[in-house]
């Protein structure tokens, strides 16, 4: 019998049918909606017999396109699990109060903050970050390709291991209870005996290294496949703020790796690295995941500032006003990030010195940035303004940025923010610039290049909906936060007293459903456009008439992207080979060389999926094998050598419709 017993803990460590939640109701409801929704999907797939060709088109593709499209689905899925949990919270927090618990229990409330921070930072900006330079920096460099094709593949399918492992989570065992930052001591083994911290640990170990293996890959594309002519001054903003941002992530992400390795270790082999015995300091991790986490914010949002340069400039029929200022601005920003991380910790007791030095410098930060403001509005000055679904999305953006932002220069003031930090004021400030600047940006980055990736327009119509309850949902629902926090309400609490305070939470509730009416209207708006897509085809491909090199090829671009490599004269290279009358050459071509899709990617990200879950429940032979077969899995890939073939001459050639397509540009 104790050898049985003894063989069942080896074999499943820590995980048994106690670790199935069938006692909530709650998350029972939840496993059979995604039962019922899963089957239904694959179902679907099955019937219409699309299972081969998602692997062979899109699942092992080393297109950075489809990679870039693949991250936003990622982006999107994630966003309907993380906002459920923002609706959750609020909704149970209009009714908690008094007598009423509401009808979250403590500990699933905790769990849900958690998840609901962790999912919208790593799963859902994250992804539609990178999705979108994955998309447009190789067109907009006149790149055929990434640097690493193979990697580039391998980094997605690795966050969304990441992301497999937080939504197992909600079915098998629990998530942390920590906060999305999972301070110690709190998530520390005596705190946090559970798995919870574990899922966290491992799902962003594998994210994280997702992330960063992009970063390396972006970097490099950026810095040594530009086209000719094409001058570190001559790149388009979106590039710069992309350069910038992957920057950042080679900087940050490798601190994240190695604390989240140390907190490991405290947890299973009994280090104390984090803990006030032995000669640990918690405080060390509190320096460590804010050093990585304060760069975390301008990686999100740069990318989204170069987003709002290239629509202003389009849909104002305009160059980018102060082109040089808005480099050194995104440079300035980049360097100024590492150097503000403790202002997150002004009340932990480093003295007045330390908090003067780091007020200063998160003021100085909002310097920059304001100027992106000026630049973007001197753009706007005496330009033919068309106030198209992206250029809504970019006004919103910059009345609730802005406001944000000082917010935020509030916040930076050490005094204030010993009133301030602990409560509902700072969930506002950050939210207001999360959602009004990453969120409307990655929404109006989807429908500024929507085309080029589809060939079609979103509809005009839901597009709009989409935008006006995002913004008025936004305010409705944030701006009683603010009001809150200066009365001293505090954050991550599931239950109040005062009976005062319930309207506030109701009309914060009632904006989180505009929100949600939002969501529903751009999954709407995908639906609506994909039905009437010949209506909302555009001949030219080049429907908003934009000044940037990705808009030179078709819509959407083949999957050489350019038949030949073109050369920039000019900052705005579209606009430039237009005025100079620039067609592609008709005759000339050579075959194009090509990287092969791999499974390999899929394979080891799937074993690395297997590895966390191993180690999470610590179930030691299955994550030796799993690790082991990384490795073998690895080094198969890397001495296979047949993943090339070129694209013959007769494909390429421009054929009629192309030409004709591109003359109808110059017209």
């Amino acid at each position: 019998m104790f050898d049985q017993l003894d063989f069942t803990k080896l074999i499943f460590g820590r995980l048994s049918w106690e670790a199935i939640p069938l006692h909530d109701p709650i998350l029972l409801a939840t496993f059979v909606m995604v039962v019922l929704g899963g089957t239904a999907v694959v179902g679907g797939l099955t019937y219409f017999k699309q299972w081969g060709y998602l692997w062979r088109e899109w699942f092992t593709s080393i297109d950075h396109k489809k990679i870039g499209i693949m991250y936003m689905v990622l982006g999107i899925v994630m966003l309907l699990r993380g906002f459920a949990d923002a609706i959750m919270m609020r909704a149970h927090q209009a009714f908690a109060f008094g007598d009423s618990a509401g009808f979250l229990p403590p500990h699933h409330y905790d769990q849900i903050f958690t998840a609901h921070g962790v999912i919208m930072i790593f799963f859902v900006a994250m992804p539609l970050v990178t999705g979108l330079m994955n998309y447009v920096v190789p067109l907009q460099i006149g790149a055929r390709d990434v640097a690493f094709p193979f990697l580039n593949n391998f980094s997605f399918w690795m966050t969304t291991s990441g992301a497999v492992l937080v939504m197992a989570s909600l079915f098998v065992g629990e998530f942390a209870r920590t906060g999305w930052l999972a301070y110690p001591p709190l998530s520390g083994i005596d705190f946090s005996p559970d798995v919870g911290v574990d899922y966290y640990i491992w799902s962003l170990q594998l994210a994280g290294i997702g992330t960063l293996l992009s970063g390396i890959n972006l970097l490099v594309t950026i810095v040594k496949m530009r086209a000719p002519g094409m001058g570190l001054m001559k790149m388009p903003i979106f590039t710069w703020t992309a350069l910038c941002t992957n920057v950042l992530i080679v900087a940050a992400f490798p601190v994240l790796t190695a604390v989240l390795a140390l907190l490991s270790l405290d947890r299973y082999v009994g280090t104390a690295f984090f803990t006030n015995d032995f000669g640990g300091n918690p405080m060390m991790y509190v320096n460590l995941i804010w050093i990585w986490g304060h760069p975390e914010v301008y990686i999100l949002i740069l990318p989204a500032f170069g987003v709002f340069s290239e629509i202003v400039s389009t849909f104002c029929g305009k160059r980018l006003f102060g082109y040089a200022s808005m480099v050194y601005a995104t440079i300035v920003i980049t360097i100024l990030s590492y150097l503000v991380w403790l202002h997150h910790f002004f009340t932990m007791g480093s003295g007045a010195s330390v908090n003067s030095f780091f007020g200063i410098t998160t003021m100085i930060i909002s310097i920059p940035t304001g100027a992106k403001i000026f630049n973007w509005l001197f753009t706007m000055y005496k330009g033919r303004i068309r106030f198209e679904v992206p250029m809504l999305w970019t006004i919103g953006f910059m009345v609730t940025f802005v406001i944000g932002g000082m917010t935020g220069v509030l916040l930076a003031v050490p005094p204030a923010d010993f009133m301030l930090h602990n409560s509902l004021f700072l969930i506002a400030h950050f939210h207001n610039v999360i959602i009004g600047g990453v969120v409307f940006g990655m929404f109006a980055g989807i429908n500024y290049w929507f085309p080029k990736a589809f060939g079609y327009k979103l509809d005009d119509f839901w597009g709009r909906c989409s935008f006006w309850f995002w913004l008025v949902g936004f305010w409705v629902a944030f701006m009683p936060l603010y009001v809150l926090g200066l009365m001293g309400v505090t954050r991550r609490l599931s239950h109040f007293e005062d009976p005062s305070l319930q309207i506030w939470f109701q009309i914060a509730a009632f904006g989180a459903f505009l929100i949600a009416l939002g969501i529903a209207s751009f999954l709407i708006q995908l639906f609506v456009s994909f039905r009437n897509r010949e209506k909302l085809r555009d001949f030219s491909g080049d429907p908003w008439g934009g000044r940037t090199l990705e808009w030179s090829t078709s819509s959407p671009p083949p999957a050489y992207n350019f038949a030949f490599t073109p050369l920039v004269h000019d900052g705005d290279a579209w606009h430039d080979m237009k005025n100079r009358n620039y067609t592609r050459p008709l005759k000339g071509f050579l075959p194009i060389h090509m990287p092969a899709n791999t499974a390999a990617g899929i394979v080891i990200a799937g074993l690395g999926t297997v590895f966390g879950f191993a180690m999470i429940w610590q179930m030691w032979p299955l994550a030796i094998l799993a690790f082991a077969a990384v490795l073998v899995a690895t080094i198969i890939h890397t001495f296979n050598y047949k993943r090339d073939y070129y694209i013959p001459v007769d494909q390429v050639v421009v054929t009629e419709e192309e030409r004709t397509r591109m003359l109808a540009r110059h017209v």
